[in-house]
């Protein structure tokens, strides 16, 4: 497959165009942001275990039905994707409080639901994101009524089955992001990544941080948490 010009750059990931309409290429950079930008970084071998971590767990979202925009990994830091435009709505699944819902409504870190809840904000970084709901998006035009009820179908299965993965790796998943695109027909599927910049996971034990709120709240050992979340996924696949 051919790389052609780079299409786009974001805060994580650079997007090439290939030889086939239908297929780009990301390529997973070490830059870390948070706070909607605002505070900037670099973690030293963030980009290749995103990568490689996001394709394993798309790989295991396909085999649980839940399409994805994965294709084909091609190097430690680059993965051809289904070209796909995003729907621009941002997806929190939260199971425990945790972060923002912790400082919006007053409560503490760590208050397990009893069900996991959903949340939409609006992909837009000048509005810093804000959330919104399901009439919102649609008095937007964000999505379709269909669309919607297929992203959260999709957003609760993909949380049923990271949690049941993660709990084998004796890590809790507190809360996760997630996107979606549309291919060329106007398939609804899974895209963008999961990997500890997405999702707040917690050590089963001692609920150790281990994701980007070592970055986010300066607690070092930012790297050393991402390694060993990806080591014990490596073992556990």
């Amino acid at each position: 497959m051919e790389k052609r010009e780079q299409l786009y750059e974001g805060k994580a990931k650079k997007v090439y165009a290939t030889d086939d309409p239908n297929l780009v290429i990301v390529d997973y950079k070490d830059d870390a942001t948070a706070f909607n930008g605002a505070k900037r970084g670099a973690i030293a071998g963030k980009g290749v275990i995103n990568n490689q971590m996001t394709n394993r767990l798309m790989a295991r979202m396909e085999k649980a039905g839940i399409p994805t925009h994965f294709v084909q990994e091609l190097s430690e830091r680059e993965t051809v994707v289904k070209k796909v435009s995003i729907v621009p709505l941002e997806v929190i699944i939260r199971n425990i409080s945790a972060g923002s819902f912790a400082k919006r409504y007053g409560v503490e870190e760590g208050i397990v639901f009893d069900a996991p809840t959903i949340e939409f904000s609006y992909k837009c970084d000048e509005l810093d994101d804000p959330l919104l709901n399901t009439s919102h998006a649609l008095a937007l035009k964000l999505a379709t009524p269909e669309e919607i009820e297929t992203i959260k179908k999709y957003a609760f299965a993909v949380n049923d089955q990271l949690k049941a993965f993660w709990n084998q790796c004796g890590v809790t998943l507190v809360d996760f992001k997630l996107e979606f695109g549309r291919l060329a027909d106007g398939t609804v599927v899974l895209a963008d990544e999961i990997s500890p910049d997405t999702c707040r996971l917690w050590d089963s034990k001692t609920h150790e941080k281990l994701d980007k709120d070592r970055f986010r709240r300066d607690l070092g050992g930012v790297e050393e948490a991402y390694a060993e979340v990806m080591r014990r996924m490596t073992e556990a696949l």
